[in-house]
């Protein structure tokens, strides 16, 4: 193999793939990045694949003989990226060695590779389901679901996203058992999508749920492409094959079946707060200083005879704040405490100028909103009991 690329080109495409290669591989081989030279293509491919996630991508290159090799992922990387951007690189293997030349200009490295038939194939998907969707949706409902999800391994199916397709529409959800996310996306499926029949449930709905850290590579990867892209998705037995703009990625599915999280949001609210989002989000960030001293809790109080809502914090032994803000008030006066963390993520993902906060009890699910109908963000957050 011989070939000759564009060193900014390369390091981009390694950091990409590298995303996917194994911090602790079971197998030799998945530390690496597989490379594979086309002549006739005049295109060098890079994968990563830990087995759970694989990303592959490609790069223009002057291929003058074809070949495959895998090298060392992270030594790799680490070379090509302190290598001249002004000079292209060389890389070279002999027939039938694993040994590769590196030259740029006045460098030269020779690194130690492994066989390319060593490395395991991505899934092909040939049948079942398939999915053309807008990636602006997509990416919206991935940023508005993602941070949601847990980080605790023992809740397995927690750690994903669950991704719900009707017609032409889509509802992502996630959830750790504190709070609840939850995108709906209109006609986000575009013409050519195909859910198999075996695959979908009583009500033609078609399901999975992927882990959220192959959803992030997935919104990394497609918040570089041109907005008349469209985004392929393949899904059967348990893998699913994101496709686009020259790259792939593949991830597997989680196993079980996710919580049923709309029964855990309640019909009706006796009381809401209606308030700028923008105002409340500094309110909250300034209160948090103190909060953060002492379990991130904040209590949020309702005033309704001047419609203020009254944000406070208390820190034992360092201090308390309080902040004060306009808002419509609906319902019995109310105190409810919350981890402002998580009331903060969720604001931070509505877009729109006002949110809507509504609750039963201090013990009660609470809801955030915005105050519009048709409405494409709900987020479900536990308040804190404390004694008040």
């Amino acid at each position: 193999m011989k070939l000759i690329c564009s060193q900014l080109e390369l390091n981009s495409a390694l950091q990409l793939v590298g995303r996917a290669v194994s911090s602790r591989p079971t197998h030799p081989v998945l530390a690496n990045v597989l490379l594979t030279a086309d002549e006739g293509t005049s295109r060098l491919s890079l994968t990563g694949f830990d087995l759970n996630l694989g990303i592959q991508t490609s790069i223009a290159a002057s291929v003058q003989e074809s070949g495959a090799i895998t090298l060392p992922a992270r030594l790799f990387g680490e070379i090509v990226s302190k290598l001249s951007i002004d000079s292209p690189i060389t890389l070279t293997t002999q027939e039938e060695s694993q040994n590769v030349e590196l030259s740029s200009s006045t460098s030269t490295y020779k690194m130690r590779g492994l066989s390319s038939e060593d490395f395991p194939d991505l899934p092909l998907i040939e049948s079942g389901t398939s999915l053309k969707i807008s990636p602006e949706s997509l990416i919206y409902a991935l940023k508005s679901t993602l941070f949601a999800s847990s980080s605790d391994e023992a809740k397995q199916l927690l750690t994903g996203v669950h991704l719900t397709f009707k017609n032409h529409n889509m509802e992502a959800a996630a959830t750790d058992g504190h709070r609840l996310a939850i995108s709906n996306q209109i006609n986000i499926l575009k013409d050519g999508s195909a859910l198999e029949p075996s695959s979908l449930q009583e009500d033609g709905s078609f399901s999975m749920t992927l882990p959220a850290k192959s959803l992030r590579e997935v919104d990394r990867l497609i918040s570089q492409w041109k907005k008349e892209d469209t985004v392929s998705v393949f899904c059967d037995q348990g893998q699913v094959v994101f496709l686009g703009s020259d790259q792939i990625l593949t991830s597997r599915t989680l196993d079980g079946i996710y919580p049923n999280y709309k029964q855990l949001i309640p019909d009706t609210f006796s009381k809401s707060i209606n308030v700028d989002r923008k105002a409340f989000i500094v309110a909250l960030e300034r209160v948090a200083v103190l909060a953060d001293q002492f379990n991130n809790v904040i209590k949020i109080s309702t005033d309704l005879q001047n419609q203020l809502i009254n944000i406070n914090a208390d820190a034992q032994d360092v201090g308390s704040g309080n902040e004060s803000l306009p808002a419509s008030l609906d319902g019995e006066s109310i105190q409810i405490a919350f981890n402002v963390r998580y009331l903060l993520d969720g604001l931070k993902a509505i877009d729109s100028d006002k949110v809507l906060l509504k609750c039963n009890s201090p013990t009660t699910p609470a809801i955030l909103s915005t105050p519009d109908e048709g409405q494409n963000f709900t987020y479900l957050v536990m308040p804190v009991q404390i004694k008040i």
